[in-house]
């Protein structure tokens, strides 16, 4: 394995202006900086971790606390997952997933052992009891979820309330008056996931505004049980006209259940829901949606928290919260209500 002793003897010069080459800590020529990096690509050079973080304080790591929940649809945890890795790498960040279930104990773990630089948190309760842990440590933190308290972190996630808005807005613009909203289970509530509750109060706020009739209901995160949940609805509101979903879990079983039914959307019923593109495309979902910009979270996040890693003087500024605005992403499944369907009886 080459070290930077070969890299230096390669490049024709000293050990430390081939370090100082690779780390950007003092002023190198062009010329000496390209033969060090030739001799880098050459030799298949890479710095070892332990000796960089004693050089310059750095890991170049970033620690991922997430963790992928029974109640919770793991292939949308994937999307946020990517989203920081992704954005991690192109940054010269390694990511560290911590799947942890005792979220502090991993965090003061990592903290105190310095193994890594910075801290993205997912899974954000609206209580969250890594939070106080997080503003105490030398590490900074940036979060993908808004908790009730977001001080003294910086804080990016979906506008939740204005998409529940949005979802109603849409199906309301096409006619649509008798609706019903599919989220997450009840215990997803009661484990702090505020996204599925300031949604739901978005839409039914606006569902009230508008005078549109607002089903509301917490169904499985999982099949069977979310197949039987839908099936349950659509016989319980038959002049239903419009499903808006928040799991999506639901969103990629319905297309079954509409088959089995002999049912299709727009053309039976119309159908939102509030995913990511890219999980859309995984499970050819059919549906518009909400843009749960799952990408763009994490890459917002990883790039706050490097700022901050860097000392970039933008990064002292006080820590923000940013909610991204709706989007939709309009894939047809929306249209006029179902003259069969507004005139069915219970």
């Amino acid at each position: 394995m080459a070290t930077i002793g070969d890299v230096a003897k390669a490049a024709g010069v000293s050990r430390s202006t081939a370090s100082y080459a690779l780390s950007g800590n003092r002023s190198i020529s062009e010329a000496v900086r390209l033969r060090v990096l030739a001799a880098v690509e050459e030799l298949g050079y890479t710095p070892n971790a332990g000796a960089r973080a004693l050089a310059t304080s750095r890991t170049k790591t970033i620690a991922l606390l997430g963790r992928f929940l029974d109640d919770e649809f793991a292939p949308a945890m994937l999307q946020y997952i990517l989203g920081v890795s992704e954005t991690a790498r192109k940054k010269g960040y390694d990511t560290l997933l911590v799947s942890d279930e005792n979220g502090v104990a991993a965090l003061k773990r990592l903290s105190s052992s310095r193994m890594v630089d910075g801290f993205v948190l997912l899974n954000v309760a609206e209580r969250d009891d890594r939070l106080p842990l997080l503003r105490d440590i030398r590490q900074p933190g940036a979060l993908v979820g808004l908790p009730g308290d977001p001080d003294g972190v910086d804080v990016f996630d979906l506008d939740f309330v204005a998409s529940g808005r949005a979802m109603v807005d849409a199906l309301y613009d096409a006619g649509h008056r008798e609706l019903v909203l599919v989220s997450q289970p009840e215990h997803v509530v009661a484990r702090g996931g505020a996204y599925v509750w300031r949604l739901a109060n978005g839409a039914r706020d606006r569902a009230d505004e508008l005078g549109v009739t607002l089903h509301r209901y917490h169904a499985h995160s999982s099949q069977p049980g979310i197949g039987r949940d839908l099936a349950d609805y659509l016989d319980r509101h038959p002049r239903a006209t419009g499903l808006l979903l928040n799991n999506e879990a639901a969103a990629a079983a319905l297309p079954s259940v509409l088959a089995a039914r002999g049912m299709s959307a727009p053309e039976d019923i119309s159908v939102i829901g509030r995913y990511s593109d890219a999980f859309a495309r995984t499970f050819s979902l059919p549906f518009s949606a909400i843009d749960s910009a799952a990408d763009e979270l994490g890459a917002r996040a990883v790039q706050q928290l490097v700022s901050r890693i860097e000392g970039d003087p933008d990064a002292a500024k006080p820590h923000t919260v940013e909610l991204i605005q709706p989007r939709i992403d309009d894939r047809g499944s929306i249209a006029a209500p179902s003259p069969a369907r507004m005139g069915a009886t219970h």
